[in-house]
């Protein structure tokens, strides 16, 4: 998608830092966190939402993506949350999944 931020991040267009990356998606901490820590982990591969998404292979390796990153960055305990159109909260069309642990704030 050419206007989508995080291809637009998963490109390099933005010198973002990745905390993990893979053939299947980046990590990456989000700019407005609302927990102590709050990484997103995007699909490389651009796909609306989950609503989009029918390649389960991706989703299991998007799955193991975040249990990576939780151990690259040392959390035991942590929420994943994926929001689901614009009515659930979700702000931008590509799809990723919320990794939040500390004092969450929501």
């Amino acid at each position: 998608m050419e206007d989508c931020i995080f291809c637009k991040i998963i490109n390099g267009e933005f010198n973002t830092e990745f905390v993990l990356e893979n053939e299947f998606a980046v990590v990456f901490k989000d700019i407005n966190p609302k927990a102590d820590t709050h990484l997103l982990v995007v699909p490389r591969k651009h796909v609306e939402s989950l609503n989009e998404l029918d390649d389960e292979i991706l989703l299991g390796k998007l799955m193991i993506t975040v249990k990576e990153a939780t151990k690259k960055v040392g959390l035991k305990s942590y929420r994943t949350v994926i929001n689901t159109g614009k009515e659930a909260g979700q702000e931008v069309f590509h799809l990723h999944i919320h990794i939040l642990a500390g004092n969450i704030k929501l």
